[in-house]
């Protein structure tokens, strides 16, 4: 790890400001990331600006309904909140199938969103990465890509985007909130993960001078029937080979409205919506649920060892919608 110089923030201006000043420079909150990407040499930021100081730990009802989740907000707090147990039950158990509980103590929200790919050779620099080394290339797609991505891939990335929460929020249609120098902006999280395309190394629509103060998630009644199914090489502590998130409005024997997102397949929290069309309207039974769930992995390409994936996503997204829809 190299030498930084560490400073704490009072306030969220104090905040933008320490990272409008140097281009080389990090938040820090939990750090269960940064911390592991500064020791694998991965990140090398001069200072760090601790954030946990500023005021962003709520978790609070907004007007018209829906919820607000400050950044600092711990995955733990968020998760067992009973707001979002009750009205959004798809996050809560998106963010307990993350990490370990000791993780999800220390990890935030805002650092949740901002958290980077686990490709392994993005962690060792004796490989190419083109998200680590612009223009070096792309060492997973020759090489073991068995945990990679099938949608949203480019020729210079198929690096799977790690996160749960964020699909589940994608699935929500959250809204990230951010600070920087020209005051606060909203950005939709569906349009907050950038496809890799050709550059990679950009993966958020977030400056470097911004800080993320809170998520708001819109009022969705019918998320209460909603559900996060999480497909993985072992039980727990493990990142997923393929996730749904769902949310069903369903009305006698008929789907009115529908919310998908794929985790675990995609360069990005992935949002199905084409297969959102499939469902609405349709009846809520199991051959719906299939087509769906075609519909949502049609533009998936795989890769030597990872073509199993899509398979595995469409069983999962039919499992995760027979839950939400009440079919066993």
């Amino acid at each position: 790890m190299h030498p930084f110089l560490l400073t704490q923030a009072q306030n969220n201006q104090s905040a933008v400001k320490a990272l409008a000043a140097n281009n080389k420079s990090k938040l820090i909150a939990g750090g269960t990331n940064l911390v592991d990407l500064m020791k694998m040499y991965v990140e090398s930021p001069e200072e760090l600006i601790d954030i946990n100081a500023l005021e962003l730990k709520k978790i609070e009802p907004v007007k018209g309904g829906g919820i607000r989740i400050g950044a600092l907000a711990s995955n733990t707090d968020a998760a067992y909140h009973p707001a979002v147990m009750k009205q959004y039950p798809v996050l809560s158990q998106a963010l307990l199938s993350g990490a370990s509980a000791q993780l999800r103590n220390m990890a935030t929200v805002g650092g949740n969103l901002m958290q980077r790919t686990r490709c392994p050779y993005f962690f060792n620099d004796s490989f190419p990465c083109n998200k680590r080394v612009p223009g070096s290339g792309c060492s997973a797609i020759p090489g073991y890509n068995r945990m990679h991505a099938v949608l949203g891939t480019s020729d210079k990335c198929i690096a799977t985007h790690p996160s749960d929460m964020c699909v589940a929020l994608a699935a929500l249609d959250a809204l990230v909130k951010v600070q920087g120098p020209a005051g606060e902006r909203t950005i939709p999280i569906r349009e907050f993960h950038v496809l890799p395309g050709d550059t990679p190394h950009i993966e958020t629509r977030l400056q470097h001078d911004e800080l993320i103060t809170a998520v708001e998630i819109p009022l969705l009644p019918f998320a209460t029937h909603s559900h996060y199914l999480k497909v993985r090489d072992r039980a727990s502590y493990e990142f997923a080979l393929a996730s749904a998130a769902v949310a069903l409005d369903v009305s006698g024997n008929t789907i009115r409205a529908a919310r998908i997102a794929l985790g675990g397949v995609g360069t990005k929290p992935w949002r199905a919506e084409e297969a959102e069309k499939v469902l609405t309207g349709a009846p809520n039974t199991t051959p719906t649920y299939q087509l769906a769930a075609t519909a949502a992995l049609k533009e998936a390409k795989g890769y030597k060892y990872n073509t199993f994936k899509i398979e595995l996503a469409k069983r999962t997204l039919v499992r995760a919608l027979a839950t939400a829809g009440g079919i066993s």
